[in-house]
C-alpha cells in the first residue's frame, strides 16, 4: 500500500469526512520520480465543527503519527462542510518548491 492510500484509509476511518482529498506533490519539488514525501491534504468534516484550526490539524497530525515520520511535507486544509460551502469547494494551490537546490 502506498503512503498516499494508507493517509486516505486513516483519514476517511478517523473523520466522518464530506469530502477527502489527498494529492501527492512531491512531483513539484526535487526529489526522485515517484516519490511520496510531499502531500496535500483537504479534508471537510463534522468533527471540526467548534474546533480552531490548531486543533484540526493536530488531530489529524495524530492520526498520521506514522505516516509523518516517512514524510517531508503535510499542506492541510480542514474545514467544516459550512466553511467548505463557502469555499465553493476551492483551496488554493500550492506554491511552487523554492528549494531542494532545483533551479529557478
Amino acid at each position: 500500500m502506498t503512503i498516499q492510500n494508507t493517509i486516505e484509509a486513516k483519514l476517511s476511518s478517523q473523520f466522518d469526512t464530506q469530502f477527502l482529498q489527498v494529492e501527492n506533490e512531491s512531483h513539484m519539488h526535487n526529489v526522485a520520480p515517484g516519490s511520496e514525501s510531499h502531500f496535500k491534504v483537504t479534508i471537510v468534516s463534522d468533527s471540526f465543527v467548534d474546533q480552531v484550526l490548531i486543533k484540526r490539524h493536530r488531530s489529524v497530525n495524530k492520526t498520521l503519527e506514522a505516516e509523518l515520520q516517512q514524510i517531508h511535507a503535510l499542506a492541510l486544509h480542514t474545514m467544516t462542510p459550512a466553511e467548505w460551502e463557502v469555499r465553493s469547494g476551492v483551496v488554493a494551490d500550492s506554491p511552487l518548491c523554492r528549494g531542494g537546490g532545483k533551479n529557478q
